[in-house]
């Protein structure tokens, strides 16, 4: 980030966390229902046994909420 970068630290960091779960979500998807490899493979340590698809569900929709909360707390900071 540069000076003239008007992103807080704060949605930096959601932003960064939204890319991890909404990639590692689609890339546990497309494993379960493919047999792909996963991209990401360290969050099939965040499934439960047996509950993988609703995990990764649930991985995306949190990712995609925290990356709507970085977008709110950019607009906050600008305004």
């Amino acid at each position: 980030m540069t000076s003239s970068d008007p992103r807080s630290p704060l949605a930096a960091l959601f932003g960064l966390l939204c890319f991890v779960l909404v990639v590692g979500g689609v890339s546990g998807l497309l494993h379960e229902w493919l047999g792909w490899i996963h991209f990401m493979g360290f969050v099939r340590f965040l499934a439960p046994d047996g509950y993988e698809i609703y995990s990764y569900v649930i991985m995306i929709v949190l990712g995609l909420a925290l990356g709507a909360a970085g977008r709110a707390v950019t607009r906050r900071g600008r305004g």
